[in-house]
């Protein structure tokens, strides 16, 4: 413990516009999360100028999550080691220039290559933008209205993709969807130049563990590209099922990599040790596997079933995206007159209410009675959720593993949404099948389908807010030393007595 006393502690630059700087991150994080949603209401559109295939189509929306996914963990690190402002003004830059290349292509090749170098400058920027605001930004009120922010960003990025896909889309065409990131890219890497500061410790061991880097890398893609193949496959299939297991087999060496023989491990595994961290983690991966779903279904039933058009869908979805923001918004001022488990756990009670709600859906039903209700109650609570979530996750980690911990709670929501739509979208399309195999009329098929998976989403909520009650209830503060070296001294950790509720950081 003497040793960890004496180490020297990086020295921390003032920022002079803390809201100068949450904008610049916040809106970098919107630009990345927007891009996984948005493109979806352009692909028909895509399909028809670049001449694409059913099954190429999907890799327009597969080669941006399969990079996303894979490089998170190594895009977290990479800010902690390497520099938090040079890594997010990077990564920027390569977002701004290949949203630029996706834009122009020509041929499908080189629009799906885009797409790949996009989701790879996305899965840089995304936990340097947590990690950012978690070093830069004191504990407490201000911290946790930062983490709000960030955390709305992300949400109204899943949430507006439909509305100003549909709009662009409608009005421009399909490249103008991209185009909007050249100008945001720019602004954003332009003001971050001068507001940002670095942020790395010079006492730290920078020798970077490129077995475990390739591992955790070809893990994640593995996994990632199990699940998206789903869609077309089914989950039951050698095409889902081989890389899947492919991948996992590699996760699992790299856990055991990173817990033996790696000299500076990418990922300590100590930092599991941190209760809240862990919690947060599981909870966003049940979040997101019902309610990136949600959207999914509710597009579904508003075209196919109410006869919507694209830009109607989106119109429809405003109130629900306002939800998300109004939830976000909420959630600091709830948690410091309150507490991080009694807002999570409320925020994820909300969101299961909804999806019951929107298990009335039905053929002939409306919008405002069967979707805008149950919509409103499971977008605030999912603004409520996530933002309390993230709070969770970064408290009490040590600033040298921000990034990191930024990278795991990102993956946990990729890896949440695209598992959980490959889950529910099964249950939906097998039951649909069954009933049209029984003669029951297409809409009244649909319907049921999205009906079973809201109710299967709202179980995943559920089960959300249960772990939200049960596990948030104290954490461990563990200091840098013993963090950083991804120590496996259990006793070391056991004995450290800094123990404190996790809502009285939120006061």
């Amino acid at each position: 413990m003497n040793a960890i006393r004496s180490l020297p502690l990086p020295r921390r630059r003032s920022i002079s516009s803390p809201n100068l700087l949450l904008l610049v991150v916040c809106l970098a994080q919107f630009m990345v999360i927007l891009d996984v949603s948005i493109v979806n209401v352009a692909l028909p559109s895509m399909r028809v100028g670049l001449h694409f295939s059913q099954t190429g189509l999907q890799w327009v929306v597969n080669a941006y999550t399969l990079t996303f996914a894979g490089f998170l963990m190594l895009g977290g690190r990479a800010a902690d080691l390497l520099g938090r402002r040079r890594v997010f003004l990077a990564g920027t830059a390569l977002f701004a220039l290949t949203s630029l290349a996706c834009a122009i292509a020509s041929s499908r090749g080189l629009l799906i290559a885009a797409r790949g170098l996009q989701g790879l400058g996305g899965a840089v920027i995304s936990p340097a933008s947590l990690s950012i605001i978690t070093s830069s930004l004191p504990e407490g009120a201000q911290r946790n209205r930062g983490l709000g922010a960030w955390a709305a960003m992300g949400g109204l990025g899943a949430a507006s993709g439909a509305l100003l896909g549909g709009l662009l889309t409608q009005v421009f065409g399909w490249p103008a969807i991209f185009l909007i990131n050249v100008p945001v890219g720019a602004a954003v890497v332009i003001l971050g130049a001068r507001i940002l500061v670095e942020g790395r410790r010079e006492d730290i061991d920078r020798h970077f563990d490129v077995a475990g880097a390739l591992l955790v890398t070809v893990g994640l893609v593995g996994v990632t590209f199990g699940i998206v193949r789903s869609e077309a496959f089914g989950l039951g299939s050698a095409q889902v099922l081989v890389p899947f297991a492919a991948g996992a087999v590699l996760l699992a060496l790299f856990v055991l990599v990173e817990a033996r023989f790696a000299r500076v491990p990418l990922v300590p595994i100590s930092i599991f040790r941190l209760r809240a961290l862990r919690a947060a983690n599981l909870i966003v991966v049940l979040m997101y596997a019902a309610l990136f779903s949600m959207w999914f279904f509710l597009t579904l039933y508003l075209q196919q079933v109410l006869h919507y058009d694209a830009l109607g869908a989106g119109v429809a979805f405003l109130p629900l995206t306002l939800g998300v923001v109004a939830g976000s918004t909420l959630a600091p001022r709830m948690i410091a007159r309150s507490s991080v488990r009694v807002v999570l756990t409320g925020g994820m009670l909300s969101a299961s209410t909804g999806l019951v709600l929107l298990t009335g859906v039905r053929p002939r039903g409306s919008y405002l009675l069967e979707v805008l209700p149950g919509g409103l109650f499971a977008t605030v609570g999912m603004g409520t959720s996530l933002v309390a979530a993230t709070i969770a996750a970064v408290q009490g980690v040590p600033g040298t593993q921000s990034g990191l911990a930024s990278g795991l709670l990102n993956t946990s929501r990729l890896m949440g949404g695209a598992l959980g739509l490959a889950i529910l979208g099964t249950i939906a399309d097998s039951y649909s099948r069954h009933e049209l195999r029984a003669a029951v009329p297409t809409l009244t098929a649909l319907s049921d389908g999205y009906q079973l998976a809201f109710g299967v989403g709202a179980l995943f909520c559920l089960m959300g807010a249960a772990a939200a009650f049960s596990l948030l209830r104290k954490r461990r503060t563990v200091p840098d030393a013993i963090v950083d070296s991804g120590s496996e001294d259990v006793e070391a950790i056991e004995a450290i007595e800094a123990v404190e509720p996790v809502e009285a950081l939120a006061a």
